[in-house]
């Protein structure tokens, strides 16, 4: 069975990588994969347009950082799914790190501040204790 390899990159590491393709592809098996995020997802009260970058809560906009937004899109895009601080903080801050519990912690408050009807019963964002947190649609 084959390998799967999942890149996020920016135009400058496209472009390198499309070179060394190049250059391999006569002794391995390639096959690119392009992979479009759903535009929108919607929740009950709560729509994320990620083609337009945008949060409604009962229609009204919400104004998000670059980091709870991407937090929310992470969370919101795998509905159910316990992930933990470790996985998100890697996700959204795009970096290893050892003590990112603090960050993470701290942008899942204010997130839920702004779209969570009742900050301390929250609907959409659930702690999971011990392990991390699930989105519940």
């Amino acid at each position: 069975m084959g390998k799967l390899l999942l890149l996020t990159l920016n135009e400058q590491e496209e472009k390198m990588i499309d070179k060394i393709i190049t250059a391999i592809s006569d002794y391995i098996q390639i096959e690119p994969m392009e992979i479009t995020p759903v535009s929108m997802l919607s929740f009950p009260g709560l729509e994320i347009r990620q083609n337009q970058h945008r949060v409604f809560m009962d229609g009204e906009e919400i104004n998000l950082t670059r980091l709870e937004y991407s937090t929310l899109v992470f969370l919101a895009s795998n509905p159910g799914i316990v992930l933990t601080k470790t996985q998100i903080f890697e996700a959204v801050w795009n970096m290893d790190s050892d003590s990112c519990h603090s960050s993470v912690v701290n942008v899942i408050y204010n997130l839920r501040k702004k779209i969570e009807p009742d900050s301390k019963n929250p609907t959409y964002i659930k702690t999971v204790l011990g392990v991390g947190y699930k989105f519940s649609g």
